[in-house]
């Protein structure tokens, strides 16, 4: 995980001062279509940059007791968030995930994570021997709209700290080159669900017809999507 100062300095919270927990159900729901419609039943789940916690607490509701649970981040605030929703099977751990040594897991998140890091292609290398499986939530911020606008990719620069930017070709062919076989994938309609800002609004029925006619097309010209990637 990144050690940049946005997550640990407190500057991160500031800006986002609900760390993102009302997408967690929302987050949820597209981990549990992955998994149910490729069969994976996990006993074990680690959450890498896990944030407040809140989507390792609202799987624990949807997937089987036997299940147990890990989150890790290197953001002291947010682990601060999260340690209100530990239990006996969920646990929090203020670490980088690459210096908690060996533990093997049935299957890791990386939700939302690779756009922050710095060397993200160490970050996967190291991810490899960690788990059976691995889902990845990329936020695609790379579309006509947004490198039309000025200032749209530094919006997300600054407030979030993405500082790389994707689309589905280039998401998949970064695992593909990290050494992971996908196994599955489809886009998450962040914007056309969950965008309240005007501009969202705004692009909102424009985004929901064009992805009901063309979803690569709709991705691609108006943005606004993520892609989530089952791989192992």
């Amino acid at each position: 995980m990144s050690s940049r100062t946005l997550y640990v300095d407190g500057e991160y919270l500031a800006k986002n001062p609900a760390w993102h927990v009302e997408e967690s159900a929302w987050k949820v729901q597209q981990v549990l279509r992955m998994l149910r419609q490729n069969c994976v039943i996990p006993k074990t789940i680690c959450d890498v940059g896990c944030g407040a916690g809140e989507v390792l607490k609202q799987l624990q509701g949807n997937l089987s007791g036997e299940c147990a649970f890990w989150g890790y981040d290197v953001s002291p605030q947010a682990i601060g968030l999260a340690k209100s929703r530990a239990s006996q099977t969920i646990h929090f751990e203020l670490a980088d995930f690459a210096q908690t040594g060996d533990r093997f897991f049935d299957l890791i998140l990386v939700l939302d994570v690779v756009e922050h890091l710095p060397d993200y292609f160490s970050f996967m290398q190291m991810l490899k021997g960690r788990s059976h499986y691995k889902i990845f939530h990329i936020p695609l911020d790379l579309s006509v709209q947004t490198i039309f606008r000025k200032n749209a990719l530094l919006k997300r620069r600054d407030m979030y700290g993405h500082i790389n930017y994707f689309t589905k070709e280039t998401a998949l062919r970064t695992l593909a080159d990290s050494g992971f076989e996908v196994l599955d994938s489809f886009y998450t309609p962040r914007s056309v669900e969950l965008g309240s800002t005007p501009g969202q609004m705004l692009l909102k029925l424009p985004r929901k017809l064009l992805f009901a006619a063309h979803n690569d097309f709709a991705a691609r010209l108006l943005g606004g999507f993520s892609l989530l990637v089952l791989a192992r």
